[in-house]
């Protein structure tokens, strides 16, 4: 539950406020998703529940990414690959991906609310906010959308083509099941080599294929 909805300051001043999120970060395989959201002012979404889309069950994330993209002024999600994570490194891919979301909203925001402690690239007036997706509506809401479609990219995609690794379950993240199909088959083209690498596989000894 929200506990502290700071964008209500932001929207006296400014017309459009954007929330920005991104999921996927601390994954070993798969893209880093960023979305950013424009809501309409005074939204009811809080009192339906909108939270940091981990605390929410998938059946939950799923109702609100259909009520947030109905009544969202604008929205915009962007993916980052695994291959571009692995040749410029997971903080600039994800600062990547969420400028991109932002460029790709159909209004231009007048200020944007950005989770977490780091942001740049942007000229437009932004306010980092650690632990945004637990105090601001629009934080939440792009969170929601970011985990839903990064969800069903690992579920449809990344699954379908390689069953083994069990993506639509563990969605990319080294859970110990996910590590030892590693283990056993070698690394897809989903995954992450320079994450792998502080991972102890043995690849050398191993001869595992990084196909």
């Amino acid at each position: 539950m929200i506990i502290d909805n700071i964008e209500e300051y932001y929207q006296k001043k400014y017309q459009f406020v954007a929330g920005v999120d991104e999921v996927g970060r601390g994954s070993i395989a798969g893209p880093v998703v960023a979305a950013a959201v424009i809501l309409p002012k005074d939204s009811f979404l809080k009192d339906l529940g909108v939270d940091d889309s981990k605390k929410l069950t998938s059946k939950k994330r799923e109702y609100l990414f259909q009520l947030i993209t109905e009544i969202a002024l604008a929205y915009s999600v962007s993916f980052v690959d695994n291959h571009t994570i692995d040749k410029i490194n997971i903080l600039k891919s994800t600062i990547f991906a969420m400028n991109n979301a932002i460029d790709n909203l159909e209004i231009r925001p007048d200020f944007l609310l950005i989770d977490g402690n780091y942001f740049n690239g942007s000229k437009i007036e932004h306010s980092t906010i650690i632990k945004g997706d637990e105090k601001c509506i629009s934080i939440s809401a792009a969170s929601i959308l970011a985990k839903v479609s990064r969800d069903k990219y690992m579920s449809e995609v990344c699954h379908s083509e390689y069953p083994q690794y069990e993506f639509d379950k563990n969605k990319g993240y080294g859970v110990r099941k996910h590590i030892e199909a590693i283990k056993k088959y070698g690394v897809s083209p989903y995954h992450r080599i320079s994450f792998l690498k502080k991972i102890d596989l043995n690849f050398k000894n191993n001869n595992y294929s990084l196909f």
